[in-house]
């Protein structure tokens, strides 16, 4: 949807929360692609879906947040209130807590900040898993199933690789996708958090404080929530994220087949028009792909 813009915020919180019309709003520094968030007053925060594929977040959000936050040792994200549909914007929205911290890149952290970041993280995905899961919303179209079966997204991977044989060695590629592919999860289905990027880490002095934008929220197979050992960690911080999730070789495949599903994607789907986007791309494919080999050897 276009034109969700500080306009717009302001028309929804006069007409629905006057008691919040006062209070300043403005665009946040980093939105995301499924939601436009908005500053509200120093505390608070907006979040609209951007699309009707995202709007089942809303909901799942405002059930599900509330009862993770009671078990979790790091603050993450806690809807407020929910804003209805009107004649101007069509979907449910949220009021949520404003959390303090930047969002992680590779810029604001330290080397030394690295392994210990990899730790936590592994930590809380860890924690998360540990909650029970019984009645959660399995993973399906409404996460993009995210904890779900690779195998999904099998047609689209292959498609990607063989667009770009004169880029990247195929043959290795369709042999680590082949591997990705050769187990399933047999455990009870966890939670997963399903976009566990940068962009939805907040760090303050090169620590983790806070994990935002649970969207993607579902239960399932856990792989998907490791993908950013590829994606952001190098070597060595890679290794102690692998020993803080505790997981075993088969779901560590699984999860390497997510970071290389969503880099082939992203590459093929930029390579002639965001070149900043598919270099980033670019760099995962051969992340894996040297992470792979070097697994194969210390294996051998």
């Amino acid at each position: 949807m276009k034109d969700i813009d500080v306009n717009l915020v302001t028309r929804l919180i006069e007409e629905q929360f006057p008691e919040w019309s006062a209070f300043g709003i403005r665009p946040v520094q980093v939105s995301g692609n499924d939601n436009r968030t908005f500053h509200l007053g120093e505390r608070m925060s907006v979040r609209l879906p951007s699309a009707a594929g995202y709007v089942p977040q809303v909901e799942k959000e405002q059930r599900w947040l509330p009862i993770l936050s009671k078990q979790l040792s790091l603050p993450i994200s806690q809807p407020i209130a929910m804003g209805r549909p009107n004649d101007e914007y069509p979907w449910p929205w949220s009021v949520n807590q404003w959390l303090d911290g930047e969002a992680l890149s590779q810029s604001i952290l330290e080397d030394e900040d690295r392994g210990q970041l990899a730790r936590d993280l592994g930590a809380f995905l860890r924690e998360l898993q540990s909650i029970d899961a019984s009645e959660g919303p399995l993973a399906g179209p409404h996460n993009f199933y995210r904890g779900g079966s690779l195998s999904v997204y099998d047609e689209e991977s292959r498609t990607a690789i063989s667009s770009n044989q004169e880029v990247f060695d195929a043959e290795l590629l369709m042999v680590i996708w082949h591997q990705a592919l050769a187990s399933e999860w047999t455990w009870e289905p966890v939670w997963v958090h399903g976009d566990v990027a940068p962009g939805n880490l907040l760090v303050q002095s090169g620590k983790l404080c806070a994990v935002i934008d649970f969207g993607i929220l579902g239960v399932g197979d856990p792989a998907c929530d490791a993908a950013m050992a590829w994606t952001f960690f190098d070597e060595g911080s890679r290794e102690t994220f692998k020993q803080a999730l505790q997981m075993d070789e088969e779901t560590w495949d699984r999860a390497r087949g997510w970071a290389l599903w969503k880099a082939l994607i992203t590459y093929d789907g930029n390579k002639d028009t965001d070149k900043v986007r598919a270099e980033e791309a670019y760099h995962v494919i051969r992340s894996v792909m040297d992470e792979y080999a070097s697994a194969k050897a210390n294996r051998a």
